[in-house]
Parts: structure tokens; sequence; C-alpha cells
């Protein structure tokens, strides 16, 4: 019986699992979606402006090789999708209310998670792939008139800026937020499960 009330004294002592406040969860999920929303929406700003910029360079510039007009609409074709897809997350993220129903903003935000990181991985790379391609038709005419020395530091620099951004910046970024994401459907899921 001593063994016993010993076992029981013991069992009684180990630390209850938090209790998550409702409040306090929601409220930090909230901030957690607006301040990736805030990122979307300034990329979106950024997209329309450069978009808006690409087509009147190609639609106002004279271009005597239709190679440089062809690289400037692709380039245009490439952020008009990348737009899209930043607007399609964004409308998905901002369009639901945690505290109206939890379970199903759940449900969203996994849902929302697994697109990404897939959409995310392949299209990348397309994009920058498309892009290159795009300025590197683009230059052929812009850069005709210099010297040889001037052409291989700008196509180094493009070639060095975008290894950097995809092997380099991409990773940091899309962990940054695979991270904040994780957070709040972990968030999420332990208030779920405190219901349950």
């Amino acid at each position: 019986m001593k063994d016993f009330d010993h076992l029981m004294s013991v069992w009684q002592g180990q630390p209850k699992p938090d209790q998550l406040s409702v409040d306090e969860v929601l409220k930090q999920v909230k901030k957690g979606i607006r301040s990736i929303t805030t990122k979307l929406y300034w990329t979106i700003v950024a997209m329309v402006v450069i978009a808006a910029f690409a087509f009147i360079v190609t639609f106002f510039l004279a271009f005597k090789s239709t190679v440089t007009t062809v690289g400037i609409l692709i380039v245009l074709v490439t952020m008009l999708m990348y737009l899209s897809l930043i607007l399609r997350h964004y409308h998905i993220l901002s369009k639901q209310d945690a505290t109206l129903n939890p379970t199903e903003y759940l449900h969203s935000l996994k849902e929302y998670q697994k697109s990404r990181s897939k959409v995310i991985g392949w299209f990348y790379y397309i994009y920058i792939l498309m892009i290159s391609a795009g300025l590197a038709m683009y230059f052929v005419e812009v850069l005709e008139h210099s010297s040889l020395a001037f052409k291989i530091v700008t196509y180094s620099s493009i070639a060095i800026w975008f290894l950097f951004t995809t092997f380099y910046l991409k990773p940091r970024m899309f962990k940054n937020e695979e991270e904040k994401l994780n957070l709040m459907i972990d968030r999420l899921v332990r208030l779920q499960e405190q219901f349950d």
C-alpha cells in the first residue's frame, strides 16, 4: 500500500499539460496570418508596378529586333503568372476568419500549406528560368553596341543574382514562412485537441 501511495503522489505531481487560451491562440494566429498577407499584399503591389513598367516598355518603345520584344513579353507573361499565383494565395489566406470556425480554418491552412509548398517548389524554378531567358533575349539588342567586357559583366551579374536568389535567398524566405505556418497550425491543432 505504501508503494501505491508513493506511485499515486508521483503521478499527481506530474505537470499538467499547458491549457491554451483560445483568445490568445486566435490572436497569435491572426497576427501571423496578417504578417503573411501583408507581405503578399506588398508583393502584389510591386508586381503590378513592375508588370505595368514592362508593358509600357514592350508596347511603347521601338525595338529593332523581335528577339528583344519576345524577351520582354516572356518576362511580362512570367510576372503575370506569378502575380496570379500570389493573388490566389492572398485570397486563400485573407478570405476566412479564424474566430468564426477554427476547425475549418485549420483545414484551409493545412491545404494552403500543402498547395504552397508543392507549387512554390516547381514554379519558382520555372519562374527563374523564364525570367532569365527573357532578360537574356532583351539584352541582346540593348547591349548590342557595348563592349565585350561590359556584356560579360552584365550577363555574369544577372547569372550571379539568379543563382543567389535561387539557392540562397529562396530557401531562407520560404523556410521562414513555412515555420510561421507550422507554428500557427500547431497552435490550432493543440487548441482543437484541448477541446476534443
